[in-house]
């Protein structure tokens, strides 16, 4: 397993919500990551969602 990390962050800069999960790869962390977003009422932020490695999986401006 493999440790992603989701931020959140508001227009002005605000964090808020900097969240690690681990997934068995990136298809599966994008699900996470997605489900999370849409969880939480996050999808219409600005967000990311890396890999160990720095791969932007997700990305929302």
């Amino acid at each position: 397993m493999k440790t992603y990390v989701l931020t959140v962050y508001e227009k002005n800069g605000e964090n808020l919500l900097d969240e690690t999960f681990e997934a068995a790869d990136d298809e599966k962390a994008k699900e996470i990551g997605e489900k999370t977003l849409t969880e939480k009422g996050y999808q219409d932020h600005t967000y990311r969602c890396v890999s160990p490695d720095a791969k932007l999986l997700l990305f929302h401006s």
